[in-house]
């Protein structure tokens, strides 16, 4: 049964009280107009709970702007949402994708190379892939009853390809239902090519204000966590504190490990202190195997304009391919070979549910930071 306003509803319970189930939750297709985002598709989806989000069909089918009660979840780039049509992956030394980064609650970074532009061989790789800004084909959104849930899905197909190379397909489906809180994101990556194709993919989860704020901090299961490079070693003792925007601060990424026994885990921005439906907390969480992504990297982020924490589970780190190949860790996938990823996106409200949260996801850090 669906949680709707504090009740929980059958779904005769619910469509005698409504004439059109859109009153309460649903998914609409809309074509914007004018300005970077001209004639960008996009899939509204809200569900009732006070979850609203942003589906760009033509970026990947990547969430952009979403909302919990009004409140902003994601952080929003200066860039806002951008054609595709627009984007140059190797212009500006290989930093063009930053010219149409929204930031937004997930842009996806693959799918045959993803993190630090550079050349692999004789190959030019841009920052971070192409995927987050390809068209999906066939991108759909629709809402039906499944007993007595009301399941909202959008789902389409996104390929990454070129003559001579890659041939990779993104089958994504995102569902979430009436009443809830809660983003299921499920993607199947396959290699359509006759050869071996290698295979880096990254889901760059962007939390903002009021999430992000002076009191907030991120929790995050893990055994081990390592600097990836001085400017984050000088941070190292404060990685999961927030504090107020600062001019000039540098981007800080940080490298988390987990135990061999940790096959789920649940990290989460938290902002014990912002007031929402008349209690205290409020919360983003992501929820991931570790079996399709061994690495979770921190990205943080806290400069004035650019506040962000960002949540990265992974197959690689973000050092480039060359790195990841000379490490013996690049993925490669075979002809006909299809790899699933799942990650749920979600809302955590109040003290109590903080509180629970934390208790239920604590872990004993072993041994010292890197």
């Amino acid at each position: 049964m669906a949680m709707v306003f504090n009740q929980s509803l059958t779904r005769d319970e619910i469509v005698a009280r409504v004439g059109d189930i859109r009153q309460l939750a649903g998914v609409r297709t809309v074509r914007r107009e004018g300005g970077p985002d001209g004639g960008l598709r996009v899939i509204e989806v809200y569900t009732g709970s006070g979850l609203e989000f942003d589906v760009l069909a033509d970026r990947g089918l990547d969430i952009s702007s979403a909302r919990y009660c009004g409140r902003s979840l994601a952080w929003q780039s200066s860039t806002g949402d951008v054609h595709p049509a627009y984007f140059q992956s190797e212009a500006e030394n290989g930093l063009g994708w930053l010219r149409s980064f929204q930031g937004g609650l997930l842009t996806t970074c693959g799918m045959s190379y993803a993190g630090a532009a550079g050349r692999d061989g004789d190959r030019l790789l841009g920052l971070h892939g192409r995927v987050s800004n390809l068209p999906a084909s066939g991108a759909i959104g629709e809402g039906n009853w499944v007993g007595n849930d009301y399941i909202i899905t959008v789902r389409g197909k996104v390929r990454e390809t070129t003559v001579f190379g890659e041939n990779l397909e993104l089958t994504r489906t995102i569902t979430t239902r009436l009443g809830s809180r809660t983003i299921h994101l499920h993607d199947a990556v396959e290699n359509l090519a006759h050869r071996p194709a290698e295979h880096m993919f990254l889901y760059h989860i962007n939390i903002g204000y009021p999430v992000v704020d002076e009191a907030a901090e991120l929790c995050v299961p893990s055994s081990h966590t390592e600097a990836r490079d001085e400017e984050a070693a000088d941070g190292l003792a404060t990685w999961n504190e927030m504090h107020a925007p600062r001019a000039g601060y540098h981007e800080k990424c940080y490298f988390h490990r987990f135990s061999p026994g940790q096959k789920m885990v649940t990290a989460a921005v938290i902002n014990p202190s912002h007031a929402i439906n008349g209690s205290s907390g409020l919360g983003v969480f992501c929820r991931f195997s570790t079996e399709e992504f061994p690495r979770f990297i921190q990205w943080k982020m806290l400069d004035t304009g650019t506040y962000v924490l960002g949540m990265e589970p992974a197959n690689c780190l973000v050092m480039g391919r060359a790195r990841e190949r000379e490490s013996g860790t690049l993925a490669v996938l075979a002809p006909g070979e299809t790899r699933h990823y799942h990650v749920d996106i979600g809302i955590l409200e109040g003290a109590e549910e903080i509180a629970n949260f934390k208790a239920s996801n604590s872990t004993a850090r072993e041994g010292q930071n890197d």
